[in-house]
């Protein structure tokens, strides 16, 4: 009689859920700092535009069960569950141009985006 073992297999680690470049955690914290003070940034994807998803950013004041807590830069920072998968990896960031400014997503689980930027694809 003979058996096999198999060794345990090796899991590499995920790369986290978000990160905040420095950019983004001056603005969150501004935010929090002035009118949204005690609530919290929630991050999520919706259906929505020519690629089929949008990122949706709304503010609560508590997590809900659904939501993953992200901390980067001394900031929390909730993300929907059913957006994870979407967005791991994704860094969030703040840019200031000379007729807009806003927070963007480098995602590298996008495949495309719509030709206004507005929404994406995976």
């Amino acid at each position: 009689m003979s058996t096999t073992t198999t060794a345990p297999r090796k899991t590499r680690e995920l790369p986290p859920l978000m990160t905040l470049t420095d950019a983004a955690a001056k603005r969150l914290r501004q935010l929090y700092d002035a009118g949204e003070q005690g609530k919290l940034l929630r991050i999520g994807v919706s259906t929505k535009g020519c690629s089929g998803l949008s990122y949706d950013m709304s503010w609560t004041d508590a997590p809900a069960p659904t939501d993953e807590i992200v901390r980067d830069k001394d900031l929390t920072v909730l993300v929907d569950r059913k957006a994870s998968l979407f967005l791991i990896g994704t860094v969030m960031d703040y840019e200031t141009k000379s007729l807009a400014s806003g927070f963007t997503f480098v995602n590298p689980n996008e495949k495309g985006r719509c030709g206004c930027g507005e929404s994406f694809h995976v």
